[in-house]
């Protein structure tokens, strides 16, 4: 039984990944209208008589999303029956598939009545944060088997301030990300690390102080990781997770920062696009993963702290 969860949860986990993928290609295809103004149905239709790629695009993407909702399903149901004793499990078997469905409503809205680019923008966000929660639960199910041991870690509070600042500055980051995609700001500026070759690469316009403002959002979580992953190397070698965590995801936002200039510099190369929201939706995952640690060490240090107290108290 445990070996079929584990299955399934990876398979779930994959199926989300693909859940934001698509819906990064939908948003950068400009394939939001492809069904029309219908939903579920594409143009008030269960099989389309006209398909255009536009189409194929959306109507792929609803299907996925569609498959993840009963697959989040299930595996939450599924976990909360196997796993439930653990602490962490109903949680985020809860936030996993309500923050599915919330997403999944936001699309339909957009395409039914339409939505501000700052409502479409936290459509991502909102998926990556489910796509975090079944990650999670995947990586709960295997700790069941003690494949990677991470429930004693005692983390110090500088290194507890990293973990928690770095995750919800990112949001912020992500969210500015998509912010730029859905204003049309992508291609605001040609150059990159500078805006353009007139005014002295400073931007002028709206859409480039949007651009600019992303670029500078993605240069301060890319310094604040590697300063944290400095004090992961130097620190925190005894203690493996913390220690590889960091460097993963160092690599993750190395690679996201050269796959956003090359966004830039290839003027939106669709599969280049696509890593680049592959790299933003690994690297949540892994801080995403740091909260739990930092919520189970806070958990530690007050029942280590409760012990000593009661020790002390016997040995007066």
């Amino acid at each position: 039984m445990q070996r079929a969860l584990k299955w399934f949860a990876v398979l779930t986990t994959i199926v989300m990944l693909f859940v934001l993928l698509g819906g990064a290609l939908v948003t950068k295809t400009e394939s939001g209208a492809g069904c029309g103004d219908s939903w579920p149905l594409c143009h008030g239709e269960l099989i389309p008589s006209s398909i255009s790629f536009e189409l194929i695009i959306e109507l792929s993407h609803r299907l996925v999303s569609g498959l993840a909702g009963i697959l989040v399903l299930v595996l939450s149901i599924w976990t909360w029956r196997s796993i439930g004793h653990i602490r962490e499990t109903k949680f985020l078997a809860i936030l996993s598939f309500f923050f599915l469905m919330l997403q999944a409503l936001i699309g339909a809205g957009a395409v039914m009545w339409g939505q501000s680019d700052a409502i479409l923008a936290l459509h991502f966000g909102i998926s990556l944060i489910s796509f975090a929660s079944v990650l999670l639960l995947t990586l709960l199910i295997f700790e069941v088997d003690k494949k990677f041991d991470a429930k004693s870690l005692i983390i110090n509070k500088t290194m507890k301030f990293h973990m928690v600042g770095v995750i919800v500055y990112s949001y912020l980051v992500v969210y500015s990300g998509a912010f730029v995609r859905h204003k049309g700001a992508s291609l605001a500026c040609p150059d990159w690390p500078l805006c353009s070759p007139r005014a002295g690469g400073m931007p002028t316009t709206l859409h480039e102080w949007i651009q600019m403002g992303h670029r500078f959002a993605a240069s301060i979580i890319f310094i604040w990781i590697a300063i944290a992953t400095w004090r992961a190397i130097k620190h925190h070698k005894h203690q493996r997770v913390i220690y590889w965590g960091w460097v993963v995801a160092f690599t993750l936002v190395s690679l996201q920062v050269i796959s956003g200039a090359l966004v830039v510099l290839t003027g939106l190369n669709l599969y280049i696009s696509l890593a680049h929201a592959l790299f933003i939706s690994c690297l949540f995952g892994v801080l995403s993963y740091f909260i739990l640690l930092v919520s189970r060490s806070g958990l530690l240090s007050e029942t280590n702290s409760k012990a000593d107290l009661d020790h002390h108290s016997v040995t007066k």
